[in-house]
């Protein structure tokens, strides 16, 4: 660690600031990121506050591979970007982030995996990112110590590599504070208070600070710097082994470092490190830690390893590997990472809570973490981020994820980190969060279910219950026949749907066609009737398609109810409600509205 580091780390920077425009708690790399964004765009006045140490809790002993690879090709841009930004951070800070350029691949063992590479590379392709298919023989010649007779292909990424997790941490915040930011170690924050103007009092031992804004990124502890504002946020720390072999002699002897790599179907991730080689794995039955809570007092501990837990990962790996199976393990590292429902990180402003941000779930932190921080500065600066970030947005979860639901799910997703999931592939925890009264009789009827925004709903009906499953694939599901009659039957006769999963959001008020005139691109109907109409963006981006029913007009005495759809409806939500005018009057009544 730098000294300039080593001193602002043992005392801290100066007295704390009595207001801030920003304050960002958690010293991750994405609260670095985000701080280290928000002054580089203009925003001076932000100040980061950090419990412990920068890196504290499960930055430090991340494995440090990066890659561009993610099931939303959005995040793969952003996973692109965040890469790319290393350079400069380094730049500016001066501060080596340990970055080791090799390339990697991702390694197809069967025809499906072959199948789900094409289609990355094809959404990669479309986002700008640069990658190739390669032989398993190419594969050999790149990494000498894979045996490819397991392999179909290998997609190739000049982009990955590995990097020093606390040496880009801080050369984050460094690059921070260049830029005019504050940030302060040794600092935890005790009590968040809001202000009815919706400002926040963010309360430490230190003293207090009133914040404009305040960015949970607390990870391990999101949930608890959560609570103190009354906020509950699904996510859980899961545990996670990766080990350190001993000297590989066929490492020592080379002079050309190793490319990373991914093996979907033996769940392992590899890379060098110094002569040997990091392997890591997402166990099979996952091991959510603290449930109840992450303890105040962890920081750079350890949990004991579990060796067993990882033994039939490690055999597949040793017949990939061979070089891997003839020598010892040199250390073996089992820490707690925060993991989201589904896998992705959970940021943006939360809805129904004014002023307050996330940053929470973003267990690629290394990855993600420089996408995650300029997203967040457009977000936050620019009234919307340049791209479209629904796959990380916090409003993807509503009620009724619980706290429950958010361990079940997490554990599931941590579980299927590298199993492959299909197009329109439902999984099975976490369901019956909320059915309707038609439920056992679409059941009855042959309907396939799925869940959205919490709700149980129809997909797709086959002949009976006995029928009603689908079987995943990348090609034409067992479903298009059966859909395809129902498009008939609808076509040359009549339908009827349940519409309990669209969003329902209602509004009163003599300014409700005003408001509503505003922020839609299409045109109001007249009493008694519907129109369909985009609701688009200040920069003219589409944030929504409603149906719009005007129930009455008066003069003074407006009332519409918009239809939209279920999964978005607290991001339409949060929309409404940070542009709503005194003189109209909003309701969510998606759950007291069926039909």
């Amino acid at each position: 660690m730098a000294p300039e580091i080593l001193k602002e780390e043992s005392g801290g920077e100066k007295q704390l600031p009595s207001h801030a425009k920003v304050v960002v708690i958690g010293g991750g790399i994405v609260g670095c990121s985000i701080l280290f964004h928000l002054a580089k765009f203009g925003w001076k006045d932000v100040v980061l506050l950090e419990r412990d140490m920068l890196t504290s809790g499960s930055s430090w002993h991340a494995a440090g591979q990066i890659h561009t690879i993610s099931s939303d090709p959005n995040i793969s841009r952003l996973q692109g970007y965040t890469i790319n930004l290393y350079k400069e951070i380094e730049e500016t800070s001066g501060h080596s982030v340990g970055m080791h350029s090799t390339g990697g691949f991702y390694l197809a063992s069967t025809p499906e995996w072959y199948d789900y590479l094409k289609r990355e590379r094809s959404k990669a392709r479309y986002m700008g990112l640069d990658q190739e298919f390669i032989s398993p023989a190419e594969v050999a010649e790149r990494h000498p110590l894979i045996n490819p007779k397991h392999y179909l292909a290998a997609l190739w990424d000049d982009l990955d590599g590995d990097l020093d997790p606390s040496g880009a941490t801080y050369a984050f915040a460094k690059s921070a504070k260049i830029h005019g930011a504050q940030y302060f170690t040794h600092t935890p924050v005790v009590e968040t208070v809001q202000h009815p103007d919706g400002s926040w009092d963010v309360v430490t031992p230190k003293g207090t600070i009133k914040a404009d804004i305040i960015v949970n990124c607390g990870g391990l502890w999101a949930r608890e710097v959560g609570h103190m504002s009354g906020l509950h946020l699904p996510v859980q720390p899961m545990e996670h082994h990766y080990l350190i072999t001993e000297t590989i002699p066929e490492i020592a002897a080379r002079t050309e470092r190793l490319p990373a790599g991914i093996d979907y179907e033996a769940n392992i991730y590899f890379r060098q490190e110094g002569n040997g080689m990091l392997l890591g794995t997402y166990e099979p039955k996952s091991t959510p830690w603290m449930v109840p809570g992450t303890p105040m007092d962890f920081g750079h501990e350890l949990l004991p390893p579990d060796l067993d837990r990882i033994a039939d990962r490690l055999e597949m790996s040793f017949e990939r590997i061979p070089a891997l199976g003839t020598v010892g393990i040199k250390d073996m590292i089992n820490g707690p990472f925060t993991f989201g429902p589904d896998g992705n990180p959970m940021i943006g402003p939360v809805p129904g809570m004014k002023n307050y941000w996330v940053a929470v779930g973003v267990m690629a932190g290394f990855c993600q973490g420089g996408g995650v921080g300029l997203t967040m500065a457009e977000w936050m600066i620019d009234g919307e981020p340049s791209i479209d970030v629904w796959a990380m947005d916090v409003a993807r979860f509503g009620d009724f994820a619980t706290p429950d639901w958010g361990t079940i799910k997490s554990s599931e997703n941590y579980e299927r980190r590298f199993v492959m999931t299909f197009p329109n592939e439902t999984l099975p925890k976490g369901r019956m969060q909320k059915t309707t009264s038609l439920y056992d009789r679409l059941i009855a009827k042959g309907a396939v279910m799925g869940q959205g925004f919490g709700l149980e709903n129809a997909l797709w009906f086959a002949d009976g219950p006995d029928d009603a499953h689908e079987v995943p694939s990348f090609h034409r599901n067992r479903s298009f026949d059966y859909v395809a009659a129902e498009v008939k039957a609808v076509r040359e006769t009549v339908g009827c749907i349940e519409i309990a999963n669209f969003a329902k959001h209602e509004f009163k008020g003599k300014g409700t066609r005003a408001f509503l005139d505003e922020i839609l691109a299409g045109h109001l109907p007249k009493p008694g009737r519907v129109a369909l109409t985009p609701m688009l963006t200040p920069k003219g981006k589409l944030y929504g398609d409603l149906t719009v029913a005007c129930l009455d007009d008066s003069p003074g005495d407006g009332h519409f109810m918009l239809l939209g759809s279920g999964a978005m409806q607290d991001a339409h939500r949060r929309w409404f409600e940070t542009r709503l005018p005194d003189d109209v009057s909003y309701a969510n009544v998606s759950d007291d509205w069926h039909g």
